[in-house]
């Protein structure tokens, strides 16, 4: 009887809560777009986007007459100008980290951090794609999909995303574009100033969002504690952790401090999102930040 690579029995689970997934972040895309203004842009294109007054500096053969007839009222003062909205859509490329210190979570949370991971990245997908954009995720062979339609086989790909060492692989990207990281980013700063310059010399603009475990955030553990490495890293036995909990905090914040630095640097955004927090605030904050400028 023929056995299944262990890789594959991963795929097959993970694939199998990918339409609950794909609800999830429908529905949270669904309450974030009632508060944004979307992503478009006046310039040159064919598809219609607005009326606007007439306005002095405005070229006559630009006046929509059709239109300036409905006002009732006779010269400038009535008519009107038809913008056409900025056609030439970016691509945002996509990565969630899946290695395996994303898998863990606290009692405090129900979910662990590629789970949000992963539902931040199908709900920013599902609203870049209502908003005209391309998107794709950051693997080989990787095409844009630039419809709603497209949401799907991004879900269906996502499993097989590659994560090596915790940060996303050397692959090709579009120039111009834009990038999108999730993870816990507690790789060491130099790994990450790496990356960031390599995506400096395509170049791509983009935004790295730091995702945590609250308990992750305060170490809020009492005593005696073993903690069990996740990735080959082996365990620590810490006699009082509240020894060692205002050292942690100092840690952890100059890693976040180092790399809101080095993101700064290339003109790249860095939030931080704890997963006891409502994903819809992630998600807004994130969409605004990308939002052209």
């Amino acid at each position: 009887m023929p056995v299944t690579p262990p890789d594959t029995l991963q795929a097959e689970a993970l694939g199998a809560r990918l339409p609950p997934l794909l609800v999830a972040a429908e529905r949270v895309a669904s309450t974030v777009a009632q508060g944004v203004h979307g992503r478009r842009r006046v310039g040159q294109g064919d598809s219609f986007w607005q009326f606007r007054h007439f306005v002095q500096g405005d070229a006559v053969a630009r006046v929509d007459w059709r239109q300036s007839a409905k006002s009732g009222r006779i010269g400038p003062g009535g008519w009107f100008i038809r913008e056409t909205e900025w056609e030439a859509a970016q691509t945002v490329s996509l990565w969630r980290d899946g290695s395996a210190s994303m898998r863990w979570r606290s009692r405090a949370v129900p979910i662990d951090k590629q789970q949000r991971a992963e539902l931040l990245l199908l709900a920013l997908s599902s609203l870049l794609l209502r908003g005209g954009e391309r998107v794709m995720l950051m693997q080989p062979d990787a095409r844009p999909v630039g419809h709603r339609a497209g949401l799907e086989r991004i879900a269906a790909e996502l499993p097989r995303l590659s994560d090596e060492q915790g940060l996303p692989p050397q692959v090709r990207l579009p120039r111009h574009g834009t990038v999108v990281l999730f993870s816990d980013f507690f790789s060491p700063p130099e790994q990450i100033r790496g990356l960031l310059g390599r995506f400096a010399a395509v170049p791509v603009t983009g935004h790295l969002m730091q995702i945590l475990d609250p308990a992750e955030a305060v170490l809020p553990y009492q005593g005696r504690i073993r903690f069990r490495g996740v990735e080959k890293d082996g365990d620590t036995l810490i006699p009082r952790v509240e020894s060692v909990r205002d050292a942690y905090g100092q840690r952890l914040q100059a890693q976040q401090e180092e790399i809101a630095r080095l993101c700064a640097t290339v003109g790249f955004g860095f939030t931080i999102h704890h997963t006891d927090q409502p994903p819809e605030t992630a998600l807004l904050a994130l969409y605004a930040a990308l939002a052209p400028r």
